[in-house]
């Protein structure tokens, strides 16, 4: 054991094995877990006071829109829809500035921290001056979500944007687009300067972004693959997808094929991959996504509150597709409240209840624990979609795990599985107790280190904003 590995003892810990009792740890300087041992006494390591649980990653989140949350909730004259709401997110964005932005991110990964994420895949398209000119440092933006990061704490997937266009087929973007804009050659300078920065970092993992097929061409999507391949040929793609019907049916205009169809049909789509949303699919197009490997980016607060509609679950997990949730807009920065949500629009569409499951596997024949299944699923998947050792308690792996309120009135006298179920279904106040992130105690008893001044920044940069 070297001089500075810290052992903790917890009364349990759910391995990768399943649960496990009286657990002793350890865990490197650098952040790694070294050995995980049941059955053992507490005496000379830290005990922790609850059960553990490895904590949960983000795979889709837009840091800025954490300050317009609840300013688009305002009905129109017309129809109101996810378009509406993209002309408002477009007149946002256009007056935040980096200081801002590093501000607003900061504050809403404290919140993801303390709402059991512990990493999160930064889609990040928000690159230049409000009128589309680049900063000095190409990377600017970029840095300063990394700044964010690393203030609170947390694991950061950066997934800068590659955004080109305006609609399919390479149509002109329109004013409100002309900070995301970039060419192959401007992108790939982003994503070397921002590797070349942050190289060596444990805690930051580069990949890339096409925003949509909408704002790339097929020859500037190869050229931003091939970009990142020179840095590292393993690093995550995500994309969004199919979310709208309305981009479902221009794309075929486009192409006479649907987005998930299009996709599959012109790229290499992999494990790298992290189709993100693809809300409206056909039954071919959900099992070959499934075939593929790649991970479904579900995000079910948002989905709601933007009116995508219901992914289609039954299907792909039939066909053992891959998963994980994020808070994209982030109108909800939990991870309890966006996998109940999966859960529940399957029950309110298809008017049954305990839909998502993986068969049999509870302590009782016949049985199987929803909570516990959505919340191994979703480690799993959001752990594949950042490109990064996390999402289980292993040897080898990031420290990163949550400690849960056992007298939580929502878990009390719970145990195994059973404890997952009342954790994702019962009640709204937070069970969490205490987050570490790569072996840093950085929530406890619910409150983060630094969340006071963290607030006093976000509420100044708020009401520049709006006033």
């Amino acid at each position: 054991m070297s001089e500075r590995s810290e052992v903790y003892h917890a009364p349990a810990v759910l391995l990768p094995e399943g649960w496990q009792q009286n657990v002793r740890f350890e865990v490197s300087a650098a952040g790694d877990l070294v050995s995980l041992t049941p059955g053992q006494g507490h005496e000379g390591a830290t005990r922790l006071a609850g059960p553990v649980v490895p904590g949960m990653p983000n795979l889709h989140s837009h840091a800025f829109q954490r300050a317009m949350a609840g300013l688009a909730e305002v009905a129109g004259a017309g129809e109101d829809s996810f378009w509406t709401w993209r002309e408002v997110m477009y007149g946002f964005v256009g007056r935040l500035s980096p200081e801002q932005v590093e501000t607003i991110a900061t504050q809403l990964y404290i919140e993801m921290l303390k709402g059991g994420y512990t990493a999160v895949g930064e889609f990040h398209y928000l690159h230049h001056q409000p009128d589309g000119t680049p900063y000095g440092e190409l990377a600017e933006m970029s840095n300063r979500i990394a700044a964010a990061a690393k203030a609170a704490g947390i694991g950061l997937t950066h997934l800068p944007v590659l955004y080109g266009y305006g609609g399919f087929g390479g149509k002109p973007a329109g004013q409100g687009q002309r900070r995301f804009l970039n060419d192959p050659e401007r992108y790939a300078r982003i994503l070397e300067a921002f590797a070349g920065r942050h190289r060596g970092d444990p805690q930051i993992r580069l990949g890339i972004a096409p925003h949509s097929l909408r704002a790339v061409t097929q020859e500037t999507l190869d050229a931003g693959v091939a970009a990142l391949d020179r840095l590292d040929r393993t690093a995550p793609i995500h994309i969004h997808i199919a979310e709208q019907t309305k981009e479902v049916e221009d794309c075929r205009a486009w192409s006479h094929q649907a987005p998930v169809e299009w996709l599959l049909s012109h790229l290499l789509v992999d494990e790298r991959w992290c189709l993100v949303h693809a809300t409206h699919m056909t039954d071919v197009e959900t099992r070959r996504l499934a075939a593929s490997g790649a991970v479904a980016g579900l995000c079910p607060t948002t989905e709601a509150n933007l009116g995508d509609g219901f992914f289609n679950v039954p299907q792909y997990l039939a066909a053992e597709g891959r998963w994980g949730v994020g808070t994209d807009s982030h109108i909800s920065v939990s991870a309890i409240e966006d996998l109940r949500w999966l859960e529940y629009g399957q029950r309110l569409k298809l008017r049954r209840r305990n839909l998502m499951h993986g068969g049999p596997q509870g302590s009782k024949e016949g049985q199987a624990n929803v909570g516990a299944f959505l919340w191994r699923q979703a480690l799993a998947g959001g752990a594949q979609a950042l490109g990064r050792r996390i999402g289980q308690l292993a040897p080898g792996w990031r420290a990163d795990f949550l400690v849960l309120d056992a007298d939580h009135p929502a878990l009390v006298a719970r145990q195994g599985d059973a404890l997952l179920d009342a954790l994702v279904f019962a009640g709204n106040a937070n069970p969490i107790r205490d987050v570490f992130v790569g072996g840093r105690h950085l929530v406890r008893q619910g409150h983060h280190n630094a969340e006071a001044p963290s607030a006093r920044r976000f509420a100044k940069t708020l009401k520049e904003l709006l006033a």
